[in-house]
């Protein structure tokens, strides 16, 4: 005989599930504003900007922004593949296993 299904229980792992992914997502995309250099911006200025970018049918200016976009991550993951090697080859990692930031003397 079979054991009757915990609909509450699965539907409870299904819900935190999504809220691990949706705060991962948040967080990935707060890493991006981040990244990209745009939380220089005021978050006025950051959502209007994103409210034109939804608003965008021209599939032109969409693929242009998407070929920029690639581009980016390409240079950047060439970039800290760089670094990396370059880490390994001549900065031991610190006790604490992070690195000191460029320019910094490594006093804390």
């Amino acid at each position: 005989m079979r054991k009757p299904r915990d609909y509450d229980a699965e539907l409870k792992g299904l819900e935190a599930k999504a809220k691990e992914l949706k705060t991962r997502k948040v967080q990935q995309l707060g890493e991006l504003v981040i990244t990209t250099g745009a939380d220089a911006f005021s978050a006025d200025e950051l959502a209007g900007a994103l409210i034109v970018l939804a608003e965008t049918t021209d599939p032109g200016k969409r693929e242009a922004w998407a070929k920029r976009g690639a581009a980016f991550f390409q240079r950047r993951s060439r970039r800290s593949q760089k670094t990396a090697d370059r880490n390994a080859e001549s900065t031991p990692a610190q006790p604490s296993g992070t690195q000191p930031a460029p320019g910094d003397k490594g006093t804390a």
